[in-house]
């Protein structure tokens, strides 16, 4: 299996032959495509059609990201697992009212189970509102009350100042953390779906939508606690990120090119972790644990066994 490569440095992305070719005016490097699993380009690049092809024959998606490091969108090469029969069951659980809620609010637990570890915060009563809760609304309204007592939490574990949530633009450094953060979650997400039979763009706590994988957002929701807020505050706290990591501008913050280097060197590393599965009675990288709660998501469709989502912080590590 290939690796994550993550882009950087400006410069023109080509084929040459079976590699990848990145150059600018210091860099002239070549990479296998057998060594390649996928690809996050934060940085602006130029390419070309015959680049996309290179990746569309192996299978590779890459994900695209902004000056700014704000995602825009990633390469989706024809999908060559998709299931006919699955597709059925994901839409039929859209528009069965019940089955739809019971995935949202999954979604939801698990997002809340796996804060709770981080920040140690009681989630009884918002555990306890979400099984009242009877629309996607009422969910995404528990889940926003909740979320505002972590930024709270968040901000107390750091030091650093968070005022209040703002995205587009994030406004000051810890706003822009999270927002890199969880747009590499997101995008992490969708190429893991990519390789199962599941379609990315049906969903059940975010609604679907054209020009949107709006499934990766649902199970991203698990894993930004894990992924996003829990590495950030270990960022942080450890100052391996510091305010000379960050530029503004007007009212914009975003994290520098050394910043973006740091934070993705840890994610990665994240990525690579592992913790142990007691039901495959091994240990599993974080990588492949996203993989598998896909396909609990799937075994749930096809009525194999129900979707629970992952405690991470009941795994032994």
């Amino acid at each position: 299996m290939g690796e994550v490569y993550y882009i950087t440095t400006s410069g023109t992305l080509r084929r040459d032959e079976n590699t990848i070719l990145f150059e600018n005016q210091d860099i002239k490097k070549k990479i296998p495509i057998e060594n390649v699993s996928e690809l996050f380009i934060v940085t602006e690049v130029s390419t070309n059609t015959k680049f996309f092809s290179l990746l569309s024959e192996y299978d590779i998606v890459a994900h695209f990201f902004n000056y700014y490091g704000y995602y825009i969108g990633s390469f989706y090469p024809r999908e060559s697992k998709l299931s006919g029969h699955l597709i059925i069951k994901q839409v039929e659980h859209y528009l069965d009212k019940e089955q739809k809620l019971y995935l949202a609010k999954s979604f939801v637990i698990g997002s809340i189970i796996n804060s709770e570890g981080i920040y140690k915060i009681d989630t009884k009563e918002h555990l306890e509102a979400l099984k009242q809760a009877s629309n996607t609304q009422e969910i995404m309204q528990v889940e926003g009350n909740f979320k505002k007592l972590c930024y709270k939490a968040l901000e107390e574990l750091t030091g650093w100042d968070f005022e209040a949530r703002t995205k587009r633009p994030p406004q000051n450094p810890l706003n822009a953390l999270i927002s890199f953060g969880n747009s590499l979650v997101y995008a992490k997400v969708l190429g893991e779906i990519y390789h199962t039979p599941l379609n990315s763009t049906v969903s059940y706590l975010h609604e679907p939508s054209e020009k949107r994988h709006s499934l990766s957002l649902d199970v991203a929701e698990v894993f930004k606690p894990i992924l996003s807020e829990g590495l950030i505050i270990e960022l942080l706290k450890s100052k391996a990120i510091t305010e000379k990591d960050f530029l503004e501008e007007a009212e914009y913050c975003y994290l520098n090119t050394e910043g973006r280097k740091k934070f993705l060197r840890a994610f990665d590393d994240l990525l690579k972790s592992t913790v142990y599965h007691p039901k495959l009675k091994r240990n599993v990288s974080l990588k492949t644990l996203i993989r598998l709660e896909l396909y609990k998501l799937v075994k749930h469709l096809t009525g194999e066994e129900y979707y629970l989502p992952v405690n991470y912080h009941s795994l032994k590590r």
